[in-house]
């Protein structure tokens, strides 16, 4: 669910925290500090799965409101609540760990119900909203289709709700693309989701070791990198290149399954996307001559694993 790339992500901004509380140590700090990057994925990942099931099931509540008019109209009498019956939306609702996860993160008290309404009154003015609930009956298709249609073209492209989850939380920039993919999978597999773990045993061994190696290795990594960097001055360097090199370094020394060209071009993407205009240049290069000087001498040992960036 959540991928290698996320990871490495949350690694580099637990190691920029660290680098400016100028805590560069191993400790049950750092690591509480990764968890918290985590914790923090999975708490905007509930409100947003809470947002959407609540958009889905006001169809029953506007049904409701507009029966209590004083005088309702024939079409007040007869609102179509198809999409409160979404089975897709009752097998997300029902599943232990989401319901856990209300407890645990209560998205229901930081929803806002009049951006719920809106949500819902501008879905149900869509050509793709009125084509679900004309249709009898109900398919597995169809009913994933409406569901993904809500979240991605109904609540995200909201300025409403995008002001309202920047304001709620201020790793939804960081996080976006990671949610998209993880609702995209959520949608299609429920039960493959448990909030109480989204990240499994394995990847979350991944991102402890590299916080730990990257502490713990710094020396190590910066002599190989010193030399490369030629007439500039480490110090002014800008710290999320110097971090993302000391990981691409210590993932070619330590983490032997990771293929070199996988670490280059993940650490290359991360700079574009998080640093300067010229950082991914920057870092490929410093990281791609590292490389061929410790193939030269020998000392990078891989091996195969088809697993590794599931």
């Amino acid at each position: 669910m959540i991928s290698r790339r996320n990871i490495r992500v949350k690694v580099m901004q637990t190691l920029y925290v660290l680098e400016a509380q100028e805590n560069q140590a191993v400790s049950n700090e750092s690591i509480k500090l990764l968890q918290k990057q985590f914790d923090l994925s999975t708490e905007l990942f509930v409100f947003l799965v809470y947002s959407l099931t609540e958009v889905a099931r006001y169809a029953e509540t506007d049904s409701r409101v507009r029966a209590l008019k004083h005088l309702p109209s024939e079409e007040d009498r007869n609102v179509n609540i198809k999409l409160a019956g979404n089975e897709l939306l009752w097998t997300l609702l029902e599943l232990p760990s989401y319901k856990t996860a209300l407890t645990q993160y209560k998205p229901q008290l930081r929803i806002q119900p009049d951006l719920t309404k809106k949500l819902y009154n501008d879905l149900a003015d869509t050509s793709e909203y009125k084509k679900y609930i004309s249709q009898a009956g109900r398919e597995r298709k169809s009913e994933k289709e409406i569901l993904e249609y809500i979240f991605n073209d109904v609540i995200l492209p909201s300025e409403l709700f995008q002001a309202q989850i920047e304001e709620l939380f201020n790793n939804w920039d960081d996080d976006v693309e990671m949610m998209q993919q993880l609702m995209q999978s959520f949608l299609q597999k429920p039960n493959s989701v448990n909030f109480q773990d989204m990240l499994g045993k394995d990847k979350w061994e991944f991102a402890k070791g590299l916080l730990e190696t990257v502490l713990e290795k710094k020396e190590v990594a910066m002599d190989l990198i010193k030399p490369k960097l030629k007439n500039w001055d480490p110090d002014r360097i800008a710290l999320l290149d110097m971090l993302l090199m000391q990981m691409g370094v210590c993932e070619f020394l330590y983490f032997e399954t990771i293929p070199p060209k996988v670490t280059i071009n993940e650490y290359i993407d991360v700079a574009k996307d998080y640093s300067t205009a010229q950082s991914g240049q920057f870092v490929n290069g410093i990281l791609d001559n590292i490389h061929k000087e410790l193939v030269k001498e020998n000392k990078m040992h891989k091996v195969a694993y088809k697993g590794l960036n599931s």
